[in-house]
């Protein structure tokens, strides 16, 4: 089971202080908008995303479909098809947000440590 593009999405206080950290530490911003509290920062292949008062905690994040560059894959285990088999398993799943057979599509789940993580596909 392929879960996509893995990305690490910090909950931040201050995205302008936090943009100048993490370009501090080698990181680029290829995407977002500021002005809308978010951003996406890259350095090789390590995806950070930084979002200020949009949620709390971190959240390990995997994108079905795309690959560490956000590039669409030509293969890849759909969202639904995931989401499927982690029910059939017991995994509890605490938010769905699921449209339509195909296309994007999110839910996440919560480890036994109370970690959020967020399958999320765009294509």
């Amino acid at each position: 089971m392929e879960l996509g593009a893995f990305s690490v999405s910090l909950s931040v206080k201050n995205i302008e202080k936090s943009k100048v950290f993490y370009q501090k530490l080698g990181f680029d911003v290829v995407g977002g908008e500021q002005s809308q509290n978010w951003l996406i920062l890259r350095n090789g292949d390590h995806t950070l995303g930084i979002f200020q008062g949009m949620f709390e905690g971190n959240i390990m994040t995997f994108n079905p479909g795309w690959d560490e560059n956000c590039k669409t894959l030509e293969s890849f285990t759909d969202v639904r098809e995931l989401l499927k088999t982690f029910e059939a398993q017991g995994v509890d799943i605490i938010q769905k947000s699921i449209n339509g057979e195909s296309g994007p599509s999110s839910f996440s789940l919560v480890d036994p440590d109370g970690n959020s993580i967020l399958i999320d596909q765009h294509v």
